[in-house]
């Protein structure tokens, strides 16, 4: 790169690799898994049959959706010592930090943890896929005080996580509900998280290592938090009536409105098109109404006032209120379901590997004269 180019900031409209796993059409709003359209997807299929997809580049058939989903049931469990080293962490310790750890420490315990041929990587992609909700709900379970609850086999994925969560098992709507969440928040292309673990497979880190430094990555507030930060909004404004002196103060101060606008998409998130009516079903069966219609009444002002779109976080906030979960395990939650596109990107990474190695434009000084220690005033 000559001296005088200026690289884009944040990579931004550079393409660093080719990829079969998911396509975004940011002008026209399309989000697509392996060519299917996520409006189909998220109509008719299942978490279980989108995983299959993602690992494995078409849907299943019969056969082959009941033989994989019954091998991911099956895969849930997590060894013992992961459950003392998450006893053994700080009172108070961030679950996406608890997850991180417990995503490493489960590397070393895995079956196949030296073997890193195509077959065991395939294996570990699928093991961390079932495992990764059991983490989560334990993450939640063991800091409340609460006993461990053990994966169910016999309940689909969405289903079970639920029940471990809570120790209930979940209704019809809601299962549906967080079935339909994981399905819309499986993979979305280069982003940061997926991008760090396809940087790290590229060296041919393992598995986990490479899921680690995805989980490390998504924790940080400007990826994975946005939808923590938007139930705060929430939860500040308090009620519809609110709305309107919060947002002329936050527009006045210039502040970001948390779950609105996309680095991609310049229509409406395809994603937020199936999470609205989403969270207002939740809400309507859990008799509260109220973040449904505070995130109406934000939207419709915001839209109006900005001509800003909705994105995958701000509805799935009150989504995800609606169902128990608590705020801060919003951003674990979305790793349950990320898990197997980060998974299937570290596949496609090693099918094919280059080590990524981007380079920078130096723009410090130049020919600076070394000075010896004694001679530095």
């Amino acid at each position: 790169m000559a001296e005088t180019e200026k690289p884009a900031g944040g990579l931004r409209n550079v393409v660093v690799s080719e990829s079969r796993i998911s396509s975004i059409d940011g002008e026209r709003g399309i989000l697509a898994y392996r060519g299917i359209d996520i409006h189909a997807l998220a109509e008719s299929s299942t978490f279980e049959e989108v995983v299959f997809l993602l690992h494995r580049g078409v849907l299943p058939r019969p056969a082959e959706l009941k033989a994989f989903t019954e091998a991911l049931a099956a895969e849930r469990e997590v060894p013992p010592p992961v459950v003392r080293v998450l006893r053994d962490l700080p009172a108070g310790t961030h679950p996406m930090t608890a997850l991180r750890t417990l995503v490493s420490a489960l590397g070393a315990l895995d079956p196949a943890a030296e073997d890193d041929g195509v077959a065991a990587s395939e294996a570990k992609a699928r093991r961390l896929t079932a495992q990764m909700s059991t983490l989560v709900a334990l993450i939640d379970r063991v800091r409340r005080g609460s006993d461990p609850v053990a994966p169910d086999p016999a309940l689909p994925h969405a289903s079970n996580f639920l029940y471990m969560l809570t120790g209930q098992r979940p209704t019809a709507t809601a299962a549906r509900a967080l079935d339909l969440a994981l399905v819309l928040h499986a993979d979305h292309e280069f982003n940061a998280s997926t991008f760090a673990a396809r940087v790290a497979a590229s060296t041919l880190a393992d598995m986990h290592g490479a899921i680690t430094a995805a989980l490390a990555t998504l924790k940080g507030p400007l990826h994975g938090g946005a939808n923590e930060a938007v139930m705060h909004m929430l939860e500040t404004v308090g009620t519809p009536d609110r709305a309107e002196a919060f947002l002329a103060e936050a527009f006045a101060a210039k502040r970001k409105i948390m779950g609105f606008g996309h680095a991609v998409y310049r229509t409406e998130d395809p994603r937020a098109t199936h999470l609205r009516p989403l969270a207002r079903a939740l809400g309507e069966e859990a008799g509260d109404g109220r973040w449904y219609a505070l995130s109406e009444r934000i939207e419709a002002i915001v839209r109006a006032r900005k001509g800003l779109n909705t994105n995958v976080d701000f509805y799935s906030a009150s989504a995800y209120r609606s169902l128990g979960i608590p705020t801060d395990l919003f951003t674990p939650v979305f790793a349950v379901s990320r898990i197997s596109g980060w998974t299937a990107h570290v596949l496609e990474q090693l099918s094919n590997n280059k080590l990524i190695r981007p380079e920078s434009a130096y723009t410090g000084p130049r020919n600076v004269p070394y000075l010896p220690l004694d001679q530095r005033g």
